[in-house]
């Protein structure tokens, strides 16, 4: 999460102060963005928040000894005490671009996991652990000590003045207060960076919502939130529910929450940027002095800000303004932020593959599929794909309501294939990536199904999901899972066994 900050909480003065210099940016922003020349490279970039487990699969509180053993400016802290976040270099997708995503993945993780051993602690790469408690989640520890998570936390349960309200099932259910955010470090994920020019940023934008709900379907691999089978990628609500600020009553007049979808097809980034200041209030309004952050980056406007408070607004799909290096324009991204960790570093090459396709195939199209799909439609597929995963139905232009997985073999991989084309990728690269993406649909198992035939696969089949039945069942998935996660073997390959 971000810069670090000075304080765990703020006065009135420093908001109002804040507000001020906001809207200053603001400003700046929307002359500069007219304007400036950009940095329109095309690159790509990733991060990857990953989990740590000791040899029972237990959540391990050890991020900060396991990020100075590894002692590389690619990994940082993330919220929770057993959470960690590898960084990938920007790279170009044409070419070999995805084999070398694929070799720095492995070479980072194998690095993580070394120095993960040196605290007695194994690297765990999966959308949420089902082997956290909800007593670990109400031990003050959770946390990583770090002014930054704990002002965030406090921040959130200020703005809303209650406990934080967890309230999620399906197969089954669990509903319970906490003090703070702890749910969120449930919520490990893997973001997709795309670069691009500002006047192609809304189509990208655009497109990376109309896919969303397919991305949510395919790649799905957080089944199971405290133990209990809840929606198959359960990070959406979790997430949304963990850093909502508002009450019930605010949420009945129909206040925006912080974790959006959005409302709209934009014609604009600076679209979005302007609905993140006018409908959102800072929840970190740190001045440029205490962060010392600059107020210019060589020719481009740091927008201290504006970046800072738009980092506390979590679209699934986030505007990203970077002022770049002293010696480089300044440069807007696409930051597609709804897929999960894992299974393996094979899956989530493929889910970039199918990404970055999809999305270069519908920057071409004449007539853009938003322009037939109503963004009502884009965040209903979105919810569904994330509740349902593989056994989802979806709405599609000229298609109407159709299984998810047809969708992906009959229409969207041609589609897929013909945007890495067009961006130069490797053929036999095109070809490895989206095999593993029509093989998933076509056996309907990704991580999140693979997960629950296997625990449903283990004895005893029907227990209490606190029961200790449930925990050991629990505790032995997640060893078959790191056992087949380290096989490199994509998840349509793994074995059920119980």
């Amino acid at each position: 999460m971000g810069d670090a900050v000075s304080s765990q909480r703020y006065t009135p003065e420093q908001r109002t102060r804040y507000r001020e210099g906001l809207n200053q940016d603001l400003e700046t922003f929307d002359a500069y963005l007219q304007e400036a020349e950009f940095v329109d490279h095309g690159t790509i970039g990733m991060e990857l928040e990953l989990n740590l487990v000791d040899e029972d699969m237990q959540p391990k509180l050890c991020n900060k000894q396991v990020i100075e053993a590894v002692d590389d400016g690619d990994f940082q802290s993330e919220i929770g005490a057993y959470n960690f976040e590898l960084n990938h270099p920007v790279l170009s997708v044409a070419g070999d671009g995805l084999d070398q995503l694929r070799q720095g993945l492995t070479t980072r993780l194998d690095k993580a996991e070394a120095a993960a051993e040196t605290a007695g602690a194994h690297v765990a790469m999966i959308g949420t652990l089902p082997t956290v408690t909800p007593e670990l989640l109400r031990d003050p520890n959770w946390i990583t000590d770090e002014n930054r998570y704990k002002a965030l936390s406090n921040a959130i349960v200020e703005a809303r003045g209650e406990l934080v309200h967890i309230d999620i099932g399906d197969r089954e259910f669990f509903e319970g207060d906490f003090d703070d955010v702890a749910p969120e470090s449930t919520c490990t994920s893997m973001q997709l960076h795309l670069q691009v020019a500002p006047n192609r940023f809304a189509v990208a934008w655009n497109a990376s919502q109309a896919i969303a709900g397919v991305q949510a379907a395919l790649s799905a691999n957080s089944p199971l939130f405290v133990g209990r089978k809840v929606w198959h990628e359960s990070r959406i609500p979790i997430f949304a529910q963990s850093i909502d600020t508002r009450t019930p009553e605010l949420v009945a007049q129909g206040v925006r929450p912080r974790v959006w979808f959005g409302e709209r097809w934009i014609t604009s980034a600076f679209d979005l940027f302007e609905e993140n200041v006018r409908y959102f209030p800072a929840v970190l309004p740190e001045s440029r002095e205490a962060s010392g952050t600059p107020e210019m980056r060589g020719e481009a406007p740091a927008l201290h800000y504006l970046n800072l408070h738009n980092g506390t607004v979590w679209r699934w799909n986030r505007p990203i303004y970077s002022p770049g290096p002293e010696d480089e324009p300044a440069h807007i991204r696409v930051e597609n932020r709804l897929l999960p960790a894992g299974p393996t570093v094979a899956d989530m090459v493929a889910d970039a593959a199918f990404y970055y396709g999809m999305v270069h195939f519908f920057i071409e199209q004449n007539r853009p599929v938003w322009s037939r799909l109503s963004f009502q439609d884009a965040e209903r597929n979105f919810f569904t794909g994330a509740r349902s995963g593989m056994y989802s139905r979806m709405e599609w232009p000229t298609l109407g309501h159709i299984d998810v997985g047809e969708l992906v073999r009959g229409r969207l991989l041609p589609q897929a294939r013909k945007g890495l084309e067009v961006i130069g990728v490797d053929p036999v690269l095109i070809d490895e990536s989206l095999h593993i993406i029509d093989e998933r649909a076509r056996t309907r198992q990704n991580g999140a199904t693979w997960q629950l035939r296997t625990l449903n696969g283990l004895k005893p089949r029907v227990t209490e999901p606190d029961s200790p039945e449930r925990r050991a069942a629990l505790v032995r998935m997640m060893e078959l899972y790191r056992e087949n996660q380290a096989t490199g073997r994509p998840v349509h390959e793994w074995p059920v066994t119980g």
